[in-house]
């Protein structure tokens, strides 16, 4: 075996324990993990159906005022992950779900210091690819069910295709290239913000269009967009526009979310890179000082890092995530920089690793401790409950999340809230089936006037059969019988 591949295991292996272990630091899935899920669930039994119209849940986004671009159609949501969990779900795998993106994000450390190694040098790609190893942010992501970490995966190669293509020469790559492009939009239709990168740094490079005359680059645009002719097609069905998937992510971004300042990013700078964040920013200083940013290696990563970093935070609603695909840019820049300081690099290295493991356990204690809550254990075992019910309706404002424990059919409380709203809408159109309310402190505050009067409704005219009363925690589940629907 090359040492090359053994560095590699190394590596992956290195990877997927550290976010395998951060794959159990909470008990229960965020929303939008469970919706992810159920759409790859919802997808194994009918490919072709990607919405919530029929599915037995509800991923309720606020429409903005354009019913057309609104729910229950699911086309704001970027395909590919829910298609691929699919698979594991086809083949009776879907105890592997929680382990699919542990699985990308450590191949991504592979890509990380492959690219290191075609960019710059052997040395570069270990170092690059320890520090990525350990960003908190790639690590933490790494060990749930979402899209910016796959999407990551895509653009890294998309990177590499692009250097070996369009920088050796190697015309294969050069197709590939539009295939991978095309492959991270459908994992995250951010990837629109990496588009401009590659025409940005052809101008730098070439201080002119001759790069236009390269017939592979045009080949690379008819795979990008043959690539793309499922999801045009299903904007066809969908939306009666081919675009129409991508028009509806633009707009659900514009109004879902909130809006943070344009400084959020850095004020969690420290929390999403630990000292890493810090090598980097001495690692820009000393380009800027020595002129390396002169380098094409160098400013195509910063055209990377600039421009990405600049749309997120142009945009309203920011989080963390939303600038994964920059990681990369980060890690290779700090590991550039470690490569240069000569006599101290293992030495500026080891301690780099030792303090980000310190911040790693730190963030893992922190997110355990704030997730092993009450609150959960008691939703989770009114999830337990109502799991091995038969032909069961459960109402709850937790439609997503009950769906993905339960595979129960959801639907939303009434709103607004009336007792006379609800019992209509089972009589009316779930007769047929055993109903259920699950009362829940779980994203709800129940001292509020709203959730007061829901559960007086409740305890007043439906039948606890369940309830779990702990700490700060509270859940209850309310059975509707035919005396009660009448």
């Amino acid at each position: 075996m090359k040492k090359e591949t053994k560095i590699l295991i190394a590596l992956f292996l290195l990877a997927f324990i550290i976010r395998g272990i951060f794959v159990f630091v909470t008990p229960l899935k965020l929303w939008d993990e469970t919706v992810y899920a159920n759409l790859g669930y919802d997808l194994s039994n009918n490919p072709l159906d990607y919405s919530v119209k029929n599915n037995g849940w509800g991923d309720f986004i606020p429409s903005g005022g354009d019913n057309f671009y609104a729910w229950p159609r699911m086309g704001f949501r970027a395909p590919l992950l829910p298609y691929l969990l699919s698979s594991l779900y086809l083949f009776n795998l879907g105890f592997l779900v929680n382990f699919f993106m542990v699985y990308v994000g450590s191949l991504s450390v592979c890509l990380v210091y492959l690219l290191g190694k075609k960019m710059f040098n052997k040395n570069v790609a270990i170092y690059s690819a320890i520090l990525f190893l350990l960003i908190p942010l790639h690590v933490i992501y790494s060990a749930k069910i979402l899209t910016g970490v796959l999407f990551t995966f895509f653009v890294l190669l998309t990177f590499f295709s692009f250097w070996k293509g369009y920088e050796e020469g190697d015309k294969k790559y050069k197709v590939l290239f539009g295939v991978f492009l095309a492959l991270a939009l459908l994992s995250r239709y951010t990837a629109l913000w990496i588009m401009p990168v590659f025409l940005l740094y052809f101008l730098a490079r070439d201080k002119s269009f001759k790069f236009l005359k390269d017939k592979f680059l045009w080949y690379s645009i008819l795979t990008f967009f043959l690539t793309l002719t499922p999801w045009f097609i299903y904007g066809m069905f969908e939306y009666n526009n081919p675009v129409g998937a991508f028009i509806h992510g633009a707009k659900a971004s514009s109004y879902w979310g909130g809006s943070h300042s344009w400084h959020f990013f850095f004020d969690y700078w420290w929390q999403m890179f630990s000292i890493i964040g810090f090598v980097f920013v001495v690692g820009l200083i000393y380009i800027l000082y020595k002129k390396d940013f002169l380098k094409k290696e160098m400013y195509l990563l910063l055209i990377w890092f600039a421009f990405f970093l600049g749309m997120a935070i142009y945009m309203p609603h920011k989080e963390d995530r939303f600038i994964l695909a920059i990681v990369p840019t980060i890690a290779l820049i700090s590991g550039y920089f470690i490569d240069k300081i000569k006599k101290h690099e293992k030495l500026v290295l080891i301690m780099v690793v030792i303090v980000t493991l310190l911040s790693l356990s730190s963030q893992f204690y922190t997110i355990h401790k704030n997730s092993y809550t009450s609150t959960h254990k008691c939703f989770l075992e009114g999830s337990k409950f109502l799991e091995n019910e038969e032909n069961a309706l459960i109402i709850t404002d937790e439609s997503s999340i009950i769906y993905y424990y339960t595979k129960q059919s959801t639907q939303f409380y009434p709103n607004p809230w009336s007792y006379e709203s609800l019992k209509n809408l089972i009589k009316n159109h779930y007769s047929e089936k055993n109903s259920f309310v699950f009362f829940t402190d779980l994203d709800m505050p129940l001292n509020d006037e709203e959730h007061i009067k829901i559960k007086k409704d409740l305890d007043k005219n439906l039948e606890k059969v369940f309830e779990c009363s702990e700490g700060r925690g509270y859940s209850a589940i309310y059975k509707f019988s035919s005396i009660s629907v009448v």
